[in-house]
């Protein structure tokens, strides 16, 4: 006997069925929660990430380039940490330096950047890490580079036209 992985029932017959995206093996009352997945055909290890060759996925927007990428073998496909830049690890020295060094106190950081006056104090400490914003309107304001190698050259020539630019949160003062 097995235990349904949802309610704990014993049950004989347990069928695998996936329920807001994992897998469980479940009796047949609660089988109605989710949508049935057939083990037969795959093994264990490519279906529980894999979502090239069901029908149910190739509904969706990825399901062609998910296919071929997972049949290169090989290759590794492409995610959305690729394109991040790293955070040097001095992030919060380098805030620190070039705040003094232009003589602001972190309140008035904090009002340049329309940004409250307790997140330059956790940046300041390293309690915390800033946004990409955040990060985008430090290096503009400080003229800072925060990027680890210090390999953003070529992206500051594009960012530099889009600086002079004015936008909204440039114009409006926030209410502490």
């Amino acid at each position: 006997m097995v235990q349904c992985e949802m309610c704990g029932a014993d049950t004989s017959d347990p069928k695998t069925v996936k329920v807001e995206g994992a897998e469980l093996d479940v009796c047949s009352d609660c089988a109605d929660f989710g949508t049935e997945v057939k083990t037969q055909q795959k093994s264990s290890t490519s279906t529980k990430y894999s979502t090239g060759s069901s029908s149910s996925s190739s509904s969706s927007g990825s399901g062609g380039s998910s296919g071929s990428a997972s049949s290169g073998g090989s290759r590794r496909r492409k995610d959305m940490f690729d394109d991040m830049g790293e955070l040097a690890q001095d992030y919060d020295e380098l805030i620190r330096q070039a705040r003094e060094k232009r003589g602001l106190s972190q309140a008035e950081l904090a009002n340049e950047l329309n940004e409250k006056a307790s997140l330059i104090r956790k940046l300041e400490r390293g309690d915390t890490l800033p946004s990409d914003s955040v990060q985008t309107k430090l290096e503009r304001n400080l003229d800072i580079d925060l990027d680890a190698g210090g390999s953003s050259g070529g992206d500051e020539d594009w960012s530099g036209g889009s600086a002079t630019e004015t936008t909204l949160g440039d114009v409006v003062k926030r209410k502490d």
